[in-house]
Parts: C-alpha cells; structure tokens; sequence
C-alpha cells in the first residue's frame, strides 16, 4: 500500500520512525514534509499535503503527525474524501478503518511515544473496510453532508 507521511514541527522527530515502520511492513511511504525541522510551519500546510496526495490518486492512505494530532485531524478533515482521526489506541486505528474506512491516522507526538506510535501504524495499515452495509449506510450520509456542504463529490471507493 502506497501511504502518504506528513509532519509539522512538533511531529518532526516521529516521521523518520513512522516511515521505517511502513518500510519495514512493506509498504511505500510518499514523504510530504516537513523536510527539515522549522518551528514556524505549521500543520494545515503538510495536512493539506497529505490529503492532496489521497485525492490525487498517489496514495491509498495518510498518516500525520503534529503536537497533539488534533490540529492536523480537523486540517485534514477539511478536505472532499478524507476521513482523518486522531488516534492514540490501537482499538481506534483499526476500528476507525474497518468501521467508518478512515484514510488518515493522526498522531501527536506529544502525546506518545515512539513503540506506541509503530502499533498505531501497524494497526492503521493492516486494518481493512468492512463494508458491511450499515457502515457503507453511514459513510454514503458522510458523503451526503460533504455534498451539501460545498465539498463536492468524494472521491473513493463508493
């Protein structure tokens, strides 16, 4: 699976971990910054990225990190066919995809730590839609508020 990897400055120092973990699992990790330690960038700039990267077709997947992950979840969520949530337990990264087909996991780096954040990313990535009809149910009402909301059509599997 071919996962899209961001950071702001305070995720900065996990992206080289979570990039070796996917590697390790054998995945494909498209790098969309930071690409050097900067305390002024800021999150909204690599969760645009990231996405952008899912709605171009270049990546199945995102994971990002910034302090907490929360700034990076509601960046993200912003934008036509991103799903991203905030996860700091492995129940959550897997469930967040077989349930409600999560397409990005945010992590805060100030949150946990790096052994946390590699059974994140193992749960995230090996976790898969369950498309059972009440999920694909609430996702199409997901799809409808982006719709109505001025997001246009979403992009994906359904």
């Amino acid at each position: 699976m071919i996962i899209a990897v961001g950071c702001d400055h305070g995720g900065y120092e996990f992206k080289p971990v979570i990039i070796e973990e996917l590697r390790r699992l054998g995945h494909t990790a498209v790098d969309c910054g930071a690409v050097r330690l900067d305390p002024e960038d800021d999150y909204p700039d690599i969760a645009s990225e990231v996405a952008a990267t899912i709605q171009r077709g270049e990546a199945v997947r995102g994971i990002i990190v910034c302090g907490s992950g929360v700034g990076a979840s509601v960046a993200a969520n912003k934008l036509r066919g991103v799903r991203a949530a905030v996860c700091h337990d492995t129940y959550s990264a897997h469930q967040g995809v077989e349930h409600d087909d999560m397409n990005v996991l945010c992590l805060g780096a100030r949150v946990i730590g790096g052994d946390l954040a590699r059974e994140l990313v193992r749960a995230f990535v090996g976790a898969v839609f369950s498309g059972e009809e009440k999920y694909r149910r609430r996702l199409a009402k997901v799809t409808a508020l982006e719709i109505s909301n001025g997001h246009g059509a979403r992009n994906g599997r359904r």
